[in-house]
């Protein structure tokens, strides 16, 4: 008998991914107040909730939120060697080193969330020369997210 093995897709010759994982990466963002920003991720954009792991004053330790097949992980801002390698926006100048995109089925929708929410668009929606339709937003902490109908799985299967 031989031993069962997990089957693989292979990313390159340097890495193997087991063939039941839906995203290799995941974004991890830190918050001032994280219950707030999971509250305002999953009611505003659209992501789940599937993992909060609180501590006993209400921070949060880890959190996994899932949009689609994606999943962006995330945890309140700590004084740790980990959390000092990171700034809050409110600590640059609201200057963010990188942003999320999300792509969704009906921009205009989101957009309409976002502004229902209070949320600061930064990049109004329109139609993209690229392809799709979109917007640019702040969450309430300042970190970037990018929405639109722009699917670039898509494109790259387009034939050439």
């Amino acid at each position: 008998m031989t031993p069962h093995k997990t089957p693989h897709k292979t990313a390159s010759p340097h890495t193997t991914i087991p063939s039941n994982t839906r995203a290799t990466i995941m974004p991890c963002l830190r918050y001032r107040n994280a219950p707030a920003a999971i509250e305002w991720l999953c009611s505003t954009l659209g992501f789940e909730a599937t993992l909060v792991v609180r501590n006993e004053d209400g921070t949060v330790a880890h959190a996994q939120l899932t949009f689609g097949n994606g999943m962006i992980m995330l945890g309140s801002v700590f004084d740790t060697e980990y959390g000092r390698l990171l700034k809050q926006p409110s600590e640059t100048g609201r200057f963010v080193t990188q942003s999320s995109y999300l792509a969704v089925n009906d921009a205009d929708k989101v957009h309409e969330r976002v502004m229902d929410a209070g949320g600061e668009v930064v990049l109004p929606l329109q139609d993209e020369d690229y392809g799709g339709r979109g917007f640019t937003c702040r969450d309430p902490e300042g970190h970037v997210w990018s929405i639109g109908t722009y699917d670039p799985w898509a494109e790259a299967e387009r034939p050439r």
